[in-house]
């Protein structure tokens, strides 16, 4: 017997501690998914209302009900979701309000919308104008409310006061901001229908609809009330919004409402039960799946939403719509900011200014076309707008920086790579003006080619003056290094003309070039008057021609030239002669032998 006991109570922990294994019990019940800070001046997430939410795979709608404190809200949602007080949502009939924060029924109710599977949740909200709380408390919850629900239930006794009317400021600002803004079949954001519904005692007299056009009609305001002219804007703006919302009036349950929770049905007043089967019709035929930029909610993602709205909703000391906006656009914004980058990675650097901003234009108005087709809101989308613009010139700021740093380094290197060339050739071996300005314009050419970018102008200036003095001081020194080599090549051919090719007229030619060289000109003609006399032009002329032509760069290929001369002379004088000793010495020698 205690064997059978002990295993029965190890099952029933084992019950409790397998996840999942009362899923749908444990989930039939409310769960907080808001709850006040300790402050109750702002909102935080419940973790076990968002678990019983994250759990739905199928697209989600959400109907939440709002109004005063003590209205009857969470007796309502049990009625439309047929649970008892026990089962349902907290009914206190206290002072005090029962509701905190944001509620929801753990289990929905699937609909077939459209023909789409949908679960639809019922949201039960704290009550406004409750004692020991803020007005900017009161504002987050029906701010978030607004936004979160596809249908949202404004239930008011009675009548509409001003006050009521007021507070629906922020729902019409949802409504300008979002409402309507459809690409193609993709709606980005449509805020929550909404539902006017008026409890009160008799049904006789006006309608409901006649009481809310009545309570929407302008107030004269002669004299100039900046209050009255508010509620007013909010009457224009609700009139506007006449497809978006609708109106229903239902009796009171039962003249004993504290003892509306022991009461079965078929105690409650038939006109009650009637018209509460028809409020459940009307809530199933405007409700929605929640969509967010063409896309159905999943229980993940409206999880995500609500806690993208609370975040912007508790950033400032007053909920504002421009916060959602700016929360809803924060993800388009990274989306255009990355396409812009990407588009603009793709630009070859370094380029010309003129190039990169009209690359940085083209890619900037493709970013807030797309950014326009995709973004939440209207008036508040322009501080957006602004911030789009404003990160993109960030981003084209450090690509301009990096042009700019690319281009001088390419610059630089041309410079450098043009200044050793310029060095190269001021220190030619066999000085030629037509080689150094063969040099000086391939290198002239290749830096205006080659060199791109906002540094350009700069070194373009370093380039003419670096240029400027090279050829300056070339041309300084060109004459007088011509002239220096035409007296070593006079000596050479000397030498040359005596000892090696022995030829007379060659020993003659060069002696007459040097004597001329050192000693007329130093007799006659100075050296400055010499570099601009006719004979001397004619030298230079012979000098290029030799030097540097298409066929032969003699700088280059002069001390190879010479030791080639060098071993075909030295070959022609010792081997030559070797192999035409024994032919001639021969018939000498036999002449000498046959005369003995």
């Amino acid at each position: 017997m205690k064997l059978f006991y002990g295993i029965t109570l190890f099952s029933f922990i084992l019950l409790f501690l397998v996840p999942g294994s009362f899923s749908f019990d444990n989930f039939h019940q409310p769960f907080p998914i808001v709850e006040p800070d300790y402050g109750h001046t702002k909102l935080r997430l419940a973790t076990q209302g968002l678990e019983a939410i994250q759990r739905i795979t199928t697209p989600i709608a959400a109907v939440a009900v709002i109004g005063p404190y003590r209205s009857g809200k969470s007796f309502l949602l049990n009625q439309l979701l047929s649970l008892s007080c026990n089962e349902g949502f907290g009914v206190g009939h206290m002072r005090d309000t029962k509701t905190k924060g944001i509620w929801v029924w753990g289990t929905p109710i699937e609909l077939d919308i459209d023909g789409v599977t949908t679960s639809v949740f019922y949201l039960d909200t704290e009550g406004f104008e409750s004692v020991g709380k803020s007005n900017v408390y009161d504002d987050r919850i029906f701010s978030l409310a607004t936004v979160l629900s596809s249908v949202l239930i404004y239930n008011l006794p009675e009548m509409i006061r001003e006050a009521d009317i007021s507070r629906l400021s922020f729902a019409i600002e949802l409504a300008e901001e979002f409402y309507g803004r459809v690409k193609g079949q993709d709606v980005a954001f449509e805020p929550a229908k909404l539902l006017w519904l008026i409890q009160r005692d008799f049904l006789q007299g006006k309608s409901v609809q006649e009481m809310v056009n009545e309570a929407l009609r302008r107030v004269p305001n002669s004299d100039g009330d900046k209050n009255i002219d508010k509620v007013n804007q909010i009457r224009d703006s609700l009139a506007v919004m006449g497809d978006n919302s609708t109106a229903f009036s239902l009796p009171q349950p039962h003249l004993q409402r504290t003892k509306l929770c022991d009461m079965k049905d078929v105690e409650l007043d038939p006109d009650y039960v009637k018209k509460k089967e028809q409020l459940k019709e009307i809530v199933a035929s405007i409700v929605r799946p929640k969509i967010v930029q063409g896309k159905f909610l999943n229980g993940k993602e409206f999880v995500s939403f609500l806690e993208q709205i609370l975040d912007a909703l508790n950033q400032g000391e007053i909920p504002s719509t421009g916060s959602l906006v700016e929360v809803f656009n924060k993800g388009i914004l990274e989306r255009c900011l990355k396409l812009y980058t990407e588009q603009m990675a793709k630009v070859v650097l370094p380029m010309q200014g003129e190039s990169l901003q009209k690359a940085h234009e083209e890619q900037r108005d493709t970013a807030m076309e797309v950014f326009e087709e995709q973004h939440f809101g209207r008036r508040h989308a322009r501080k957006s707008v602004d911030q789009l613009e404003e990160d993109i010139e960030k981003v084209y700021k450090n690509i301009k920086l990096a042009n700019e740093y690319q281009s001088s380094t390419l610059c630089e290197a041309l410079y450098t790579r043009c200044e050793d060339k310029m060095d190269e050739l001021q220190a030619l071996r066999l000085p030629s003006m037509a080689k150094f300005n063969a040099g000086f314009l391939q290198c002239n050419h290749s830096f205006e080619r080659e060199c791109v970018g906002p540094s350009k102008s700069n070194y373009e200036q370093r380039m003419i003056k670096m240029l400027g003095k090279s050829k300056s001081v070339f041309i300084k020194e060109y004459n007088q290094r011509v002239f220096n080599w035409l007296v070593v090549f006079s000596l050479v051919m000397v030498v040359l003309g005596r000892f090696v090719i022995k030829f007379f007229l060659v020993e003659i030619g060069a002696w007459i070039l040097f004597i001329f060289l050192e000693t007329y000109t130093r007799m006659f003609w100075s050296a400055e008057s010499l570099y601009y006399n006719p004979v001397w032009h004619s030298f230079l002329a012979t000098w290029e021609s030799l030097v540097y032509n298409p066929i032969l760069d003699l700088d280059r290929w002069a001390i190879p030239i010479c030791v080639i001369a060098a071993i075909f002379v030295f070959y022609r004088r010792c081997y030559g002669r070797m192999q035409r000793g024994p032919r001639w010495s021969l018939p000498v020698y036999s002449n000498q032998r046959r005369s003995e």
